[in-house]
């Protein structure tokens, strides 16, 4: 099967992720969250429909965002954004603070061949507290932020505990010499396996720790009946080993931070 630009913009613009701790405002023509204090990114828009014009529905956007009293508003241009919009954000003094490129691979055929990793990785579940804990300190090594309260890891751990083996997918979490050195997630819908949150501390970087995880993830997918992966990796990060993986990217995604002071 081959996958086609279309198919993957929209498999990319439905991908969108809300923890049910985040504050969510919706609008005609948006969606703006507030992520809670321990992620690294306050404000983002979440989606963006505008039926008039650009300009204005923008402004309207801001205004919005600007009662929450942050400094700026994250805002990803999708594949699908409308036409303009990034000079929009420009005009606005909005300034591009990370590229992401948005990447797929076919599953229908199978997995792919991927190295083996130099280390020697063991693989866990993030279905108990201490792995949950564990990933997410990877995780904040990675994107910056703060560790959640230890009461969400519980909860986000139990939820895992019953996701992973129904098929929905999970956080995984990567142990060299029984340290915690990598992660990254993975969720299944209408057939997409949606790969996030890979991430590798500094000082085990180069060992084959990535695609130890990225493996992991792919055969679980496979498993459980998806036919496509789709990624949305750093292009100087991410980027380069997904697509020696057999990844195809599709085009990419800028995020502007905008002023809104």
């Amino acid at each position: 099967m081959r996958l086609s630009a279309s198919a993957v913009a929209a498999a990319s613009a439905a991908w969108v992720w809300v923890p049910d701790d985040a504050e969510v405002v919706e609008g005609n023509e948006y969606t703006i969250t507030r992520l809670p204090d321990y992620f690294d990114w306050d404000l983002s828009v979440l989606a963006f429909t505008p039926t008039g014009p650009l300009g204005p529905a923008v402004d309207a956007v801001l205004e919005r965002a600007r009662t929450f009293g942050l400094p700026e508003l994250d805002w990803e241009v999708g594949l699908s954004a409308p036409a303009g919009l990034a000079a929009e954000l420009s005009v606005r003094g909005g300034k591009v603070k990370l590229t992401l490129d948005v990447l797929a691979r076919d599953l229908s055929q199978g997995l792919p061949a991927l190295p083996s990793p130099a280390a020697d990785v063991t693989i866990r579940w993030a279905t108990d507290f201490e792995t949950l804990r564990d990933g997410s300190a990877v995780g904040v090594t990675g994107f910056g932020g703060a560790l959640p309260p230890d009461e969400r890891i519980e909860a986000d751990a139990a939820r895992a505990a019953a996701s992973v083996p129904a098929g929905g997918g999970g956080m995984l979490v990567a142990y060299v010499d029984g340290t915690p050195v990598g992660s990254g997630g993975v969720s299944l819908v209408d057939g997409v396996a949606r790969l996030s949150g890979g991430v590798v501390v500094p000082a085990a970087r180069g060992q084959g720790v990535y695609r130890a995880v990225l493996d992991a993830r792919l055969s679980y997918a496979v498993m459980h009946g998806a036919t496509t992966a789709l990624v949305k990796g750093n292009v100087a990060t991410s980027g380069p080993i997904l697509r020696k993986a057999g990844f195809t990217t599709f085009g990419q995604e800028p995020i502007y931070a905008v002023p809104l002071r």
